[in-house]
């Protein structure tokens, strides 16, 4: 079987990281690489990611420091989500008097809890919580298949990159019956910080510096959530809603293009395909382009054409789009 061989941009895109830390690691002959005639670095994506996930491993990381007001294991089976809350709500005071952060603590822990209960197919799950410098953090980790596994297999992804991709819909349930999949797509909007990590892999949410990162985790077994909250945040679970819903129902999404593949040029209708699932359950998305740096006319004419007018009820709104990709969306767009 050949290699898959990356460019150093690829492989920070992979891992989460910036190019100049890719190259720091490299030159540290912590991530190998060889280089091209042209000079050029090029590594092996499997030796970089394994040797990258042993340097994280032997890392001392510094939130494992934090001390939990409150640490439990549960057993799942039978366990309610809303009970557990109340006794870990007793352990944060501070809360009491924040009406704010105290919602969306209670949103944020009952909803990934309940994910853990009913979708993680495990048997245990390790719950920390505890407030450090006026951040409140949460900690849910379960023993199951891993969430992202789970969704590659369920919906017959190609890989777990897009099983991130479709957690950034919303909408998108293995239990339509008994969920509306829409638990992680607002918990990863409400908190400060979100952070889930399964199957080797980690999405990251920086809803303060309004950023989105992919990359390599350490966590194999399961799924871990971790969420942040400011005691002091100004942000309105109800606000939340409201950007993302019309006459109380959830009617806007907002995909992130870059995360559907590796890399950052979409040329082809099979990703528009990919990238389109779904979509039609919402009024209106907004599709974000940030970071992507080429798309093909193909791309452009099955999603903003072929699939717009199969889909008239949906609205596709394209955004963050550097000057070539306008370029080429709004050259694809049908003409009226």
């Amino acid at each position: 079987m050949d290699r898959e061989v990356l460019g150093i941009g690829a492989l920070s895109r992979l891992l989460g990281l910036s190019v100049s830390r890719v190259r720091q690691l490299a030159d540290a002959e912590v991530i190998p690489s060889v280089r091209t005639a042209g000079g050029h670095r090029r590594f092996d994506r499997a030796l970089a990611v394994a040797s990258y996930r042993a340097h994280r491993l032997a890392e001392v990381v510094p939130d494992r420091a934090r001390v939990p007001r409150s640490r439990q294991r549960l057993d799942l089976a039978d366990l309610a989500e809303d009970l557990v809350w109340r006794d870990v709500r007793l352990t944060l005071g501070e809360l009491e008097s924040l009406p704010r952060a105290r919602v969306i603590a209670g949103y944020a822990f009952t909803e990934i809890l309940n994910n853990a209960i009913d979708h993680s197919s495990g048997c245990h799950v390790d719950v920390q919580v505890g407030i450090d410098g006026g951040v409140l953090w949460i900690e849910i980790a379960d023993d199951g298949v891993g969430t992202l596994a789970h969704l590659r297999d369920s919906f017959e992804l190609p890989d777990l990159f897009a099983s991130i991709a479709e957690l950034t819909k919303g909408k998108r349930t293995t239990m339509s019956e008994a969920h509306t999949g829409e638990g992680i797509f607002f918990t990863s909007k409400a908190v400060d910080t979100f952070e889930l990590a399964s199957n080797g892999l980690r999405w990251f949410v920086d809803n303060l510096r309004d950023d989105i990162r992919v990359g390599i985790s350490e966590v194999v077994t399961g799924t871990t959530v971790r969420l942040a909250i400011a005691l002091a945040t100004e942000r309105h679970l109800a606000e939340v809603f409201a950007e993302f819903t019309t006459n109380h129902e959830f009617a806007r999404s907002r995909p992130v293009i870059e995360l559907f593949e590796i890399g950052s040029e979409f040329v082809s209708r099979s990703e528009a395909k990919r990238l389109a699932v779904g979509l039609e359950e919402f009024d209106q998305v907004e599709l974000d382009f940030d970071r992507v740096d080429m798309v093909g006319q193909g791309f452009v004419d099955e999603l903003f054409r072929v699939w717009a007018n199969e889909h008239p009820s949906t609205e596709l709104i394209p955004v963050r789009m550097n000057p070539a990709v306008a370029f080429m969306v709004e050259r694809g767009l049908p003409r009226r």
